[in-house]
């Protein structure tokens, strides 16, 4: 095996075997109010880790005028319709569209949809 490819497979085992970083109720606040570069984290998702057994993510996404609109949305990365079974509160988040919003569904952690919903 060439030492380019084996240096991979060293590297894919090492992130296999790591498990996810559990997240607390602190610790997701606490990331949802950081700031970000919009530049380089649009387009992007990242899984943050797992929050009570479920993994979260954070997608970042913009419409019209790029990046200074990027909008960074945390959620479980389950669909809407199976948010009641890992815990999670759908929210409807406005997303830029082109020069307008549309609210689209995610499954939120309960801390931060009941941020939104105030």
């Amino acid at each position: 095996m060439h030492k380019p490819a084996a240096l991979v497979l060293a590297l894919l085992a090492l992130t296999a075997a790591s498990p996810p970083r559990k997240l607390s109720d602190r610790d997701l606040l606490h990331y949802a109010a950081t700031k970000f570069d919009k530049r380089a984290m649009l387009g992007r998702r990242i899984v943050l880790g797992t929050h009570r057994g479920t993994t979260v993510v954070a997608t970042f996404t913009c419409g019209d005028v790029c990046p200074e609109y990027t909008k960074r949305i945390v959620h479980y990365d389950v669909p809407p319709e199976r948010c009641d079974g890992v815990g999670g509160a759908v929210v409807n988040e406005l997303v830029p569209r082109g020069i307008a919003v549309r609210p689209v569904p995610y499954c939120e952690p309960p801390v931060l949809a009941a941020r939104v919903n105030k």
